[in-house]
């Protein structure tokens, strides 16, 4: 007996960068190419701050949710050709990437590489380094001029 074939689900990290809209470009082509969809996540995240009143976190999952839109739309135009789910996580980028990635079934995490210092292009950012070492699925990390 045959077993169905396993959906191809790219988890795409989108965080405003132009690495990020290289990864979304390159996840999207790659999506079409086999047939699958995109699970495009864009986190925020709030440091607890003592003595300070606490901003209304639904204020941040809309901007964040207006912004992952923005950022499709830039990337991608208006009609991509391609399912896309959009995801917004509150909490840290890697953990909320990870956390999809494992929630979907994704076959594929891509991000983009901000990695900063003396030896910028040879550095991973931190959200990348982490997704690397802790992924149950390949990862492909896009600079932003590789889409």
């Amino acid at each position: 007996m045959e077993e169905a074939a396993r959906e191809h689900v790219v988890v795409v990290g989108v965080d405003g960068s132009p690495a990020a809209r290289a990864a979304l470009r390159w996840g999207a082509w790659h999506a079409k190419l086999v047939g699958g969809t995109i699970i495009a996540v864009m986190a925020w995240d709030m440091p607890l701050i003592y003595n300070w009143e606490v901003p209304d976190s639904a204020d941040f999952a809309r901007r964040t949710a207006a912004g992952l839109d923005a950022e499709i739309t830039e990337a991608l135009g208006d009609e991509p050709g391609i399912e896309i789910h959009k995801e917004v996580a509150a909490g840290h980028a890697a953990r909320s990437l990870l956390d999809a990635a494992e929630e979907f079934d994704a076959t594929l995490i891509a991000v983009g590489a901000r990695g900063h210092g003396g030896f910028a292009p040879a550095l991973l950012g931190s959200v990348s380094q982490h997704v690397v070492h802790h992924a149950h699925c390949p990862v492909i990390i896009l600079r932003e001029d590789e889409s």
